[in-house]
């Protein structure tokens, strides 16, 4: 997974997002912005990408997107219930119909034997539905943010596709 491969993904869904009439919003934890960054990265992008939240911290969760703390405490800010939560929540504080959630350990440091580095939660939330998913990604921090960044685009093209059927 690289740039190129990134712009070619950023570009597939600008296409499709556009088509539909939908906009997007972005959640990201581990990624940083990376995600929105990839989408603004394109002229025009306002036409399809409508806003991104970098909450990093749990607070951040909370009271940008409304995660319950409790939430947190009870799974893990790396965990389903969040991830869901987070992309649930994008949906609702944005003028957003789709959202994209992704909170992960990129590492180097920060996994456990739950959690190890690499591992990732997704999420992909519709006014009808939250997909989510656990992945996770091998090499350094920077190749687990870009794997994740792809692949978080890759999966919204494909549902967006599926649910046009």
């Amino acid at each position: 997974m690289n740039e190129a491969n990134t712009q070619d993904l950023t570009e597939q869904l600008a296409n499709l997002l556009q088509s539909r009439g939908l906009m997007l919003a972005t959640a990201e934890s581990c990624t940083g912005g990376l995600i929105a960054a990839a989408c603004t990265e394109r002229s025009g992008s306002s036409l399809w990408f409508e806003r991104g939240f970098v909450t990093y911290s749990n607070e951040s969760k909370s009271e940008l997107l409304g995660v319950p703390l409790p939430l947190i405490a009870q799974h893990g800010a790396v965990s389903q219930a969040v991830a869901q939560a987070m992309a649930a929540g994008a949906l609702e504080r944005s003028h957003a119909q789709v959202a994209i959630a992704v909170t992960g350990v990129a590492g180097p440091s920060g996994g456990s034997a739950d959690k190890p580095v690499g591992t990732v939660w997704l999420a992909w939330a519709t006014a009808t539905a939250v997909v989510t998913e656990r992945q996770h990604f091998g090499g350094d921090r920077s190749a687990v943010r870009q794997a994740t960044v792809n692949h978080a685009l890759a999966k919204l093209i494909m549902l967006v596709r599926q649910a046009a059927h």
